[in-house]
């Protein structure tokens, strides 16, 4: 599973979106983009943010590198701010840190994706999200940073949107499989002419034992019994069940329109 690290300090509320997320510091010295297990939410935005981004990084994708932050509650007593001091309260235990990437800012919405953007890594990030039916990286919100002059994938949560159904049980697969997905609103919708290669090569390194190595990262606290699916394997199970179904597929993968 992903690496653990106590929190030493709350530095500041990044007041973004309407989950809180706040820059801490932990153990290991390292500063990271806490993202807390207390928000709306809930913890399955934290499973999604770990799947989509570990396949981000095993299909090439620069992202930052994802720790456990252990919270303990002694933190959130010295927190004048009463919305965060809350928020604290109830993250106590395991939440997900980002690694804070110094002197990163936003993709700029106003240039050309086109032009900002590798013709290779604009198709694979339009793939994953595609792969993933993410909906939230479009020009109001791209979710991607610029480092050192490349481009970082940030912010899945709000893909794999089929494990916000499983208040019955897991479903079935195949409906996901199936499912297609709009690249018309996509900050890289650009890029959909080189899709197909993208897809080729991507698809020829992933399987089921890759899905499956991935939910191995998403630590046990996160992944909440399901009826019929009640422990964390079971569930772990049922992602790479989605996730080998989806790749098995191509009636996602949009497809570039008429000139």
């Amino acid at each position: 599973m992903i690496e653990r690290v106590a929190v030493t300090r709350y530095a500041t509320p990044l007041r973004e979106g309407g989950s809180l997320p706040g820059l801490v510091e932990a153990e290991d010295l390292g500063t990271y983009v806490c993202k807390f297990r207390g928000a709306g939410q809930g913890l399955r935005v934290l499973v999604a943010e770990v799947v989509v981004g570990e396949l981000a990084r095993r299909i090439g994708l620069r992202t930052p590198r994802l720790v456990g932050l252990d919270l303990d509650v002694e933190i959130a007593r010295y927190e004048a701010d009463e919305e965060v001091q809350d928020l604290l309260t109830a993250s106590v235990g395991l939440n997900l840190g980002v690694d804070f990437l110094p002197g990163a800012f936003g993709f700029d919405g106003s240039l050309p994706a086109a032009d900002t953007v590798e013709p290779d890594v604009g198709a694979t990030i339009l793939w994953l999200d595609a792969f993933t039916a993410n909906v939230d990286r479009s020009w109001r919100n791209p979710n991607l940073l610029v480092w050192h002059g490349q481009v970082w994938v940030i912010d899945h949560g709000a893909a794999l949107y089929f494990h916000h159904g499983w208040s019955g049980g897991v479903g079935d697969p195949a409906r996901f499989a199936a499912q297609p997905w709009d690249a018309g609103d996509h900050v890289l919708g650009a890029h959909v002419k080189g899709l197909a290669a993208a897809d080729e090569r991507i698809r020829a390194g992933l399987d089921r034992s890759v899905f499956a190595e991935v939910l191995d990262e998403v630590p046990d606290e996160w992944l909440e019994p399901v009826p019929g699916t009640e422990t964390p394997a079971a569930v772990r199970a049922a992602y790479v069940d989605f996730l080998t179904a989806r790749l098995g597929t191509r009636q996602w993968l949009p497809v570039e329109g008429p000139a």
